[in-house]
């Protein structure tokens, strides 16, 4: 590792060494409150630190024209994953700040700190064996977090998860192995210019490519929680912890998107085709399936896990739309799939973990709010927090002027906006059509859940008002996503603009590297956009 690259991994870096720091101290000193702080100060640190690499003028000529440095890819997609990372991470921080179990904070604290590193490694990976690396950085320590806290079945859901996962691994590192044997070589840049100008052998090689592009999306769809890799959500969420099943719910599948991204759309072409089929599909069945289960829900853990089911469907959209504007679709001006999925992700999140923090404040030592039983009358008893969950239920549902309705907005007009005028690209329109019309069936069906838990608060009363004993933690937590919700919703044009930026940027490869002029890893090399890119009309 050379000292630029070194430089470059600082954020990282410290979130790593804060990591293990904390481990050790934990063992000495198991206060509770003192870590959760001390996390979000790193956090904060990292974030500070990264800022500080944007201002400097290698660091901003890399963003603005993509940059490889050794096994690391510095541009716009990048940096834009870091940062959602590390506020994501500083809301879980706070949620985890009271109630994960006696002694058990500083495990939980450290955790998240590997994580948070772990998807950062992703998101800035130029090779197979730093995403594997990054992917499993994230899983190891999402091992240990669902052993701690305090839920209605903490071993069975965290067993459940660590075997399932390790399948997906298996399934995703399989295809690596398939993807290797046509490229000869684990760096994204070697595989991007074998599948762009293969060879004789890479060319005999290509139904291989197929299969791996096939078994790398399945590895994959286990972290996004699509369709049929799903099936553990509802009780792995139900027998957590409200802060693990936040955690479940959003961090995965930033890791998931980030590598697809990375490693399929980015780093294969050729294969449009399939990856667009493959995903339309996988979201029509996801966003139906994951709704329609939803509906009969009185868990609330496990009607968020069918919800978070449904919203990965979603992001597919976006995701299908991508692969067939890259495969020669023309897409209208001013629309990106890929760029709509990011955006969502961010949105999704902002809700999400705004349920979870609010649901984690009003609970309490003798009882944890899991149900929509405990919810009932919540607006008499803590009127703030039953209007900040009525609002993030409203923001998963899609009404405006919420940042969820954008969202979705981004997400169907971009299906909406493909047509056939490029002959190359075939009749695409009918199919996204049908995928939009589906998209916004579901949204109707998923405002019926979402509405009914609204109701239990505002309609029904309850037994016993729930204790609210979450902690200031929690409760600012709750506050800051509820403000992310509107903020966006009132102003969404600067994300959404940052998104197709994100997306651009991971497509761009330069066409010197594709030719074949190397650099050493030790030197960067500037990346310029691929001319094929022009086919596609964002």
């Amino acid at each position: 590792m050379t000292s630029e690259t070194a430089y470059l991994l600082l954020p990282e870096i410290i979130l790593i060494l804060a990591g293990t720091l904390i481990y050790l101290g934990g063992a000495f000193a198991p206060g509770k409150s003192a870590w959760a702080a001390l996390a979000a100060l790193v956090i904060l640190a990292a974030g500070g630190a990264l800022a500080q690499q944007g201002t400097t003028e290698t660091v901003q000529k890399a963003l603005v024209t993509g940059t490889i440095s050794g096994p690391l890819t510095i541009d716009w997609f990048s940096a834009a994953i870091r940062y959602g990372v590390l506020a994501v991470g500083l809301v879980f921080a706070l949620v985890g700040s009271r109630w994960v179990g006696e002694g058990d904070q500083s495990e939980f604290q450290g955790s998240l700190l590997m994580i948070l590193a772990g998807l950062m490694l992703v998101a800035l990976s130029n090779d197979l064996v730093l995403v594997f690396v990054g992917l499993e950085l994230i899983s190891i320590p999402t091992y240990v977090m669902l052993y701690l806290g305090k839920g209605t079945n903490l071993l069975e859901s965290g067993t459940k998860y660590f075997f399932l996962s390790l399948l997906s691994s298996a399934l995703m590192l399989y295809g690596f192995s398939f993807l290797y044997g046509v490229a000869g070589s684990t760096s994204l840049i070697d595989i991007r210019e074998t599948f762009a100008n293969p060879d004789a052998d890479a060319a005999r090689l290509m139904s291989f490519a197929r299969l791996a592009l096939i078994l790398i999306f399945a590895g994959l769809a286990f972290r996004l929680t699509a369709v049929p890799f799903h099936f553990y959500a509802p009780d792995v969420y139900q027998g957590t912890s409200n802060a693990n099943a936040g955690i479940l719910a959003v961090i995965p599948k930033i890791a998931a998107l980030a590598a697809i991204v990375r490693i399929i759309y980015a780093g294969m072409p050729g294969l449009e085709q399939i990856g667009w089929q493959l995903t339309l599909a996988v979201a029509l069945v996801t966003m139906t399936l994951g709704n329609l289960l939803a509906l009969w829900q009185t868990n609330v853990r496990r009607m968020m896990a069918y919800s978070s089911i449904a919203h990965a469907g979603y992001m597919l959209i976006g995701l299908s739309v991508g692969f067939a504007a890259a495969g020669g679709a023309v897409v209208a001006e001013g629309l990106d799939g890929v760029g709509a999925t990011l955006f969502y992700l961010l949105v999704y999140a902002a809700a999400t973990a705004g349920v979870f923090a609010a649901l984690t404040y009003l609970s309490g030592e003798r009882r944890i709010v899991s149900t929509l039983d405990d919810l009932a009358g919540l607006s008499s008893s803590h009127p703030k927090t039953s209007a900040a969950l009525a609002l993030f239920m409203f923001s998963l549902a899609g009404l405006p002027p919420l940042a969820g309705f954008w969202g979705k907005f981004t997400l169907f007009t971009g299906a909406l906006s493909v047509d056939a005028r490029n002959p190359e690209s075939g009749n695409l329109w009918p199919w996204f059509v049908a995928l939009a019309l589906v998209g916004v069936i579901n949204a109707a069906i998923s405002g019926a859940y979402y509405l009914r838990l609204i109701g239990v608060m505002y309609f029904r009363s309850g037994d016993a008002a729930p204790e609210g004993q979450g902690g200031a933690g929690a409760a600012l937590a709750t506050a800051l996503c509820a403000l992310a919700v509107i903020g966006i919703g009132a102003y969404p044009g600067p994300l959404v603009e940052a998104g197709k930026k994100a997306s651009r940027a991971a497509r761009d490869v330069s066409p010197e590297m594709l030719a074949g002029d190397r650099v050493p890893a030790n030197q960067t090399a500037v990346v310029k956009p691929l001319p094929g890119l022009q086919k596609a009309e964002f």
